[in-house]
């Protein structure tokens, strides 16, 4: 045999040794794995109720806090968006009339409007040109007044009630 070919065969032992050896070990550790004595599989730590309540808790009041959080947020940018320039339409006063209907003064620009609210009708009652303080001993005379000038041209539901209990 030349000096190559025993090169290669020597090579080929150490190589042949070398997966043996690796080979012997595993086998002795699979060996002792498998004669151990059974342990037991490591087990989940089981949920109590009490703990179930806690994460439900939590979690509620993570919800609540982001439902206030937006409530505060939409009340903030409504601030900035209504809060920029003078609203040309203000509510002064407003008189109950009844258990639905109503009589409120606006005051739009210069004007002021006397309306009448009732379910499914809004109408213009009167216009007042000039401003007046809105006072309720000072507003309490002409809405009487415009009562009785829109109860003379088309009675209201409560004139009449009056009238015919008499009073």
């Amino acid at each position: 045999m030349n000096v190559t070919a025993r090169c290669c065969a020597a090579r080929h032992a150490r190589w042949s040794l070398v997966l043996l050896t690796v080979s012997a070990a595993a086998s002795r550790v699979l060996h002792a794995a498998s004669s151990a004595a059974f342990a037991a599989p490591v087990q989940q730590a089981v949920p109590t109720p009490a703990g179930g309540l806690l994460r439900v808790i939590v979690a509620l009041l993570v919800v609540l806090a982001a439902v206030l959080a937006a409530a505060w947020l939409a009340r903030r940018m409504r601030a900035f968006s209504g809060g920029g320039g003078s609203s040309s339409l203000e509510l002064l006063a407003q008189l109950s009339l009844g258990a639905r209907e109503r009589v409120v003064l606006i005051r739009v620009g210069d004007r002021q409007l006397l309306i009448g609210v009732a379910p499914g009708q809004v109408c213009t009652l009167h216009v007042l040109e000039a401003p007046s303080a809105p006072t309720p001993a000072a507003s309490a005379p002409p809405l009487v007044e415009v009562a009785a000038n829109s109860a003379a041209a088309r009675p209201s539901f409560k004139s009449l009630l009056l009238k015919s209990l008499g009073k």
